[in-house]
């Protein structure tokens, strides 16, 4: 018997750094027992590989759905990708969803690998929805090379959905175009989720597609009173300060904030010294010293308080338009009093 009782409702399975990937096997246990309708899983080059976590993920849950939040497509073969994506939806009996992002500029370049670009997103796919449905793909070229023949099985006809996190206006028109699902980033203002929403919703009707199909998930950070002091400093103070040491610049044109307050904070002595995420190597003591640096209007755009004043403010994106609420940053055991208060709502 299926566990989903909020489709609507989504979180990020281990979130932050954590020790080891067999945590994930009880949190995804825990969420379909809340009734929780998708797991996002994203990727990082050290316990988090996506095609194992998603794998391990679909063969211990019944009725959630899987997505990768992101994996970046050149980092693979496109039939290693595309042969991923059709083994987990059969699998998993269509509960997997393929999810693309860009990645990080200045890591990539210090891997060597290539970054992606909107229109090789776009591109790639296309070529997903081609061989997933028996094409053969001759001569091929994208940023990680020319294949002579791409092909997986003629006779497939694999609905198997795309996913992409998107921040930009250009990402998000064609995201509209070619995507399923569209992951908006964290501490979206209010103005930018609801623009950003409009911008996808508005590009798939003027390409022909139905809107309603293409949904849009705010990535929402959730952090209830509940939750210990210092644990919630991190989950918000260090979460953004981290996003605004990674890409601050473009988290600051989408939500038109003041640069000066950046720049403020890239000139401070004790940021410019520190070494690594701040989210994973700042003390308690040290993240108290960052919060003076960032406004709080900043972290405003974020679920917080009482339980139900978590609800009120999840309830608040679908309001703007969001068709998906990933509760972000937490656990299902963090978040198990604002499902249970959101479902008595």
């Amino acid at each position: 018997m299926s566990t989903l009782r909020f489709p609507e409702l989504g979180f990020y399975t281990l979130a932050g750094a954590p020790k080891s990937p067999r945590d994930m096997l009880e949190e995804l246990v825990h969420a379909e027992q809340l009734g929780l309708g998708a797991a996002f899983i994203s990727e990082r080059f050290n316990i988090k590989e996506a095609g194992a976590l998603t794998g391990a993920a679909v063969a211990v849950t019944n009725s959630i759905n899987i997505v990768t939040a992101a994996t970046n497509h050149t980092t693979r073969h496109p039939l290693v990708s595309a042969s991923w994506a059709s083994t987990l939806h059969i699998l998993s009996e269509g509960r997997f969803s393929l999810g693309l992002g860009r990645g990080i500029e200045a890591m990539f370049n210090a891997y060597g690998m290539p970054l992606a670009t909107t229109e090789s997103l776009e591109a790639f796919a296309l070529l997903m929805r081609r061989l997933w449905n028996g094409e053969t793909v001759f001569n091929y070229s994208d940023l990680t090379g020319t294949y002579p023949v791409l092909r997986l099985d003629p006779d497939f006809a694999l609905n198997i959905p795309l996913s992409i996190t998107a921040f930009g206006p250009r990402t998000l028109e064609m995201a509209g175009r070619a995507y399923d699902n569209v992951i908006l980033h964290t501490f979206f203002t209010d103005e930018t989720t609801a623009r950003a929403v409009q911008t996808v919703k508005r590009s798939a009707e003027q390409s022909g597609r139905d809107p309603s199909t293409v949904k849009v998930w705010s990535c929402f950070a959730t952090v209830g009173d509940h939750i210990a002091a210092d644990l919630r400093l991190k989950k918000t103070v260090g979460r953004l300060a981290t996003y605004l040491q990674a890409y601050g610049d473009l988290m600051v044109r989408t939500n038109k904030w003041d640069p000066a307050v950046l720049q403020r904070f890239r000139n401070d002595e004790f940021v410019k010294g520190f070494g690594g995420a701040i989210d994973a190597k700042g003390t308690t003591q040290d993240l108290e010293r960052i919060a003076t640096l960032i406004p709080p209007e900043w972290l405003a755009a974020a679920a917080t308080g009482s339980a139900q004043q978590c609800v009120a403010a999840i309830e608040n994106q679908f309001a703007l338009g969001c068709d998906g609420v990933i509760m972000h940053g937490a656990t299902p055991t963090e978040l198990e009093p604002i499902v249970t208060a959101y479902a008595a709502n």
